[in-house]
């Protein structure tokens, strides 16, 4: 299996279809104008190259110029005259999207490690799993690089790079500072395990990851919140078009404010945190035993907490949606419902006018596909 590396001008790895350009690393404005010509063609498909010029700004010469370069690394291809309109029809240019793959690892659960083979688009070459019961300190690190190697080994095609989603706080160079489910603390992640496989390594929180893909590939809003429910409860933010990490990497910690006045005792050490009240075994806790009524109106009353909680943050923040991430039966229902109602009742008609909240797209696949988002994203520039 071979492995490719792309970052602005592309090195060539062994028995890999990409083609060296025998230019210089881009200057910072042209490695701009090729994020903008690759995105285009990401989200909208094949186009010609004057369409690219009026969408991005850039001149005709520029465009030409960019995607010469592009054809040379092999990442877009012409795809063929476009037909109907006037003058002399234009040749379409489009990404190379089955060209390459990217490998995603997911460690949100505690119990089992999932990964997959991805192409750029996000279509699912290859899976794989492996047992993650107890797996925590430098031996979950040796088992997560040993369940990469396998999974490169099943890519088809050449792999540009590992992105992996994780429990925890994690800064921008992949440094888990915090994880205590992992026994991780201070760890640079993404640097190991790049040294040690050879490929690019990306490594984001889970929630974070799991906004990313709903907004990379399945169209989420350009200001949105995803809420992860799981073992735990996190948050996801895109803030117009971009991933919002905080200012110190802990953005999304929604899990952990304080709902409930001397609440149950939380995993973090205080008590009545929102985590506990709306994980999922918290919500199934909460319902076993009642009658559908009664099991509907202790769901609606726990988005009515949740409401609460994320008012201040549609409304400051303006939001266009929010996203729920983890089991429809307790969430796409009165809880969900209840919540938006709070919401709506709690905002301004400023803000809530048009302010959805729903089911995210992306299922269980949703931290799987946003940690090949943050390969596409580092590696391309594309989000």
């Amino acid at each position: 299996m071979t492995t490719t590396v792309l970052s602005g001008a592309t090195r060539r790895g062994r028995g890999s279809s990409l083609r060296p350009t025998g230019k210089v690393l881009p200057q910072h404005q042209r490695a701009h104008n090729r994020s903008l010509v690759l995105g285009r063609l990401f989200h909208d498909g094949p186009t010609s190259r004057a369409a690219l010029a009026r969408a991005t700004g850039l001149t005709r010469v520029t465009i030409s110029d960019l995607v010469a370069g592009l054809l040379e690394e092999g990442l877009v291809e012409e795809m063929g005259m476009q037909r109907g309109g006037v003058g002399k029809p234009a040749i379409l240019v489009g990404m190379q999207t089955e060209a390459f793959a990217i490998v995603a690892v997911d460690l949100s659960s505690d119990a089992v490690m999932r990964g997959a083979v991805l192409t750029l688009s996000g279509r699912k070459i290859a899976s794989h799993t492996a047992d993650a019961t107890d797996c925590s300190g430098d031996a979950c690190v040796d088992l997560i690089e040993q369940f990469v190697r396998e999974l490169v080994t099943r890519a088809s095609v050449p792999v540009i790079g590992v992105g992996i989603g994780s429990p925890g706080i994690i800064d921008s160079d992949g440094c888990v500072l915090e994880a205590p489910n992992r026994d991780w603390y201070n760890l640079p992640l993404a640097t190991l395990l790049s040294e040690r496989i050879g490929l690019p390594v990306r490594v984001g929180n889970d929630a974070d990851v799991a906004a990313l893909g709903e907004y990379s590939y399945a169209g989420a809003a350009d200001s949105m919140l995803v809420i992860t429910v799981k073992q735990g409860v996190g948050a996801g933010l895109v803030f117009e078009g971009a991933r919002v990490h905080g200012s110190r990497g802990a953005a999304g910690e929604i899990g952990h404010v304080t709902v409930i006045d001397d609440g149950d005792l939380c995993a973090c050490g205080r008590r009545g945190c929102l985590e506990t009240v709306l994980a999922e075994p918290a919500l199934r806790r909460a319902i076993e035993g009642l009658d559908p009524d009664a099991t509907q109106h202790k769901l609606g009353e726990i988005g009515r907490i949740l409401g609460l909680v994320l008012a201040p943050v549609v409304s400051v923040l303006n939001l266009a949606e929010v996203l729920l991430s983890g089991p429809a039966d307790l969430l796409d229902g009165c809880l969900r419902e209840q919540a938006l109602a709070v919401i709506t009742e709690r905002t301004m008609p400023a803000t809530s006018t048009g302010f959805g909240m729903r089911m995210a797209e992306l299922g269980d696949s949703i931290v799987l596909t946003g940690a090949a988002g943050l390969v596409l994203e580092a590696q391309l520039g594309v989000s």
